[in-house]
């Protein structure tokens, strides 16, 4: 199978005739979408007209009950636009491999999807929630077929709301982060949790709703074999400013900014997943900042992807890039994590 990713635009919360155009077309088959990632204007009840949007426009396709939509394909609505982010989704699917397809020379790019069970109440933002987020990631890693740790780049969480919703974001970031390899499951306790940030993920993003009863995941990486026309890599800045940081991701993929993208290179790109975490702080570089005592600061989360979507939608010049907020254990406090997806130049991809 060929693993694809493509973004598609919407003009309100609930516009998926981008989609419906390329379902009606032949374009698309309904059954090969296994994820969807909106970057949705609004609050949860914008988040939440999206979905059963999607759930309406796939259930005749796929003789699917809305329900069992929502449950088999991971679909993460991540509200609240601010600055100059623009709405939009991404599609993450996958076709049926040409006759003459050969796999690429490097390793190109895959995904993979799993859902946890369902959680009990009590059991969101506890130790429990991290043992079942690492066993799902493990799952999404093993569909996606990657076989080293160092393959996957970018883990992509929709967890349950439950009381404010950081602990439970906490919860699954740590969880991913033991599955990943990069934190040790011996030293999450309970009041490691949003407590300990010594601990985190490089590679991790996670958001809350209130619409989730279990934990949802999509893992993005690279496989040697693969025939996709796309390659993933990703990286840290270390803070907002962190322009060099950005800058490595692109290397790795042979696209040098100097300062921005050429144009030939800003083409190739398909999208770009940040993680925003400047409001983990009340400064930056000794700096003081108001994220947290201005006017906005009851929305220093979505300040932060405003400021993070300017910093490297200027690089690739675009505005349609997905752009989430979480300082719980997602990357050291202020950091930005960054994964790009391109499509990979000529018949390469990537040796590491």
């Amino acid at each position: 199978m060929r693993h694809e990713l493509i973004r598609l635009g919407m003009s309100h919360p609930g516009d998926v005739s981008e989609l419906e155009k390329l379902l009606q077309s032949g374009s698309i088959k309904a059954g090969d979408i296994k994820g969807i990632i909106a970057q949705t204007e609004g609050d949860g009840y914008a988040r939440g007209y999206s979905t059963l949007a999607f759930q309406v426009l796939l259930a005749p396709y796929l003789g699917w009950s809305h329900q069992q939509i929502f449950d088999r394909i991971p679909m993460m609505m991540i509200g609240k636009t601010g600055g100059l982010m623009s709405p939009h989704y991404t599609l993450l699917f996958r076709k049926e491999s040409s006759a003459e397809a050969a796999p690429a020379t490097g390793k190109r790019f895959v995904f993979g999807v799993a859902s946890s069970r369902q959680l009990k109440p009590e059991e969101i933002g506890t130790t429990a929630q991290v043992d079942l987020t690492a066993e799902a990631v493990r799952d999404a890693i093993a569909d996606a077929g990657i076989e080293s740790l160092e393959d996957v780049h970018c883990v992509e969480i929709k967890c349950p709301w439950g009381v404010g919703g950081t602990r439970s974001k906490a919860a699954s970031a740590l969880g991913s982060g033991v599955a990943l390899g990069e934190i040790d499951r011996e030293r999450i306790g309970e009041t490691a949790i949003n407590g300990d940030h010594e601990l985190y993920s490089l590679r991790t993003s996670v958001s809350a709703g209130g619409e989730q009863t279990a934990v949802r995941i999509i893992v993005m990486g690279n496989r040697r074999g693969s025939d996709s026309p796309l390659v993933v890599a990703s990286g840290v800045m270390r803070d907002s400013f962190d322009l060099p940081g950005l800058y490595r991701v692109f290397d790795e993929l042979g696209m040098p900014a100097s300062p921005a993208l050429a144009e030939s290179d800003r083409s190739r790109v398909r999208q770009v997943f940040v993680n925003a975490g400047a409001d983990a702080l009340n400064h930056i570089r000794g700096q003081r900042h108001t994220i947290h005592s201005d006017a906005l600061s009851m929305h220093s989360g979505i300040v932060a992807k405003a400021v993070a979507h300017a910093v490297v939608g200027a690089l690739v010049g675009d505005a349609a890039i997905l752009c989430s907020a979480g300082s719980e254990h997602q990357g050291p406090q202020g950091a930005n994590l960054i994964a790009a997806v391109v499509e990979a130049a000529a018949e390469g991809g990537v040796t590491g």
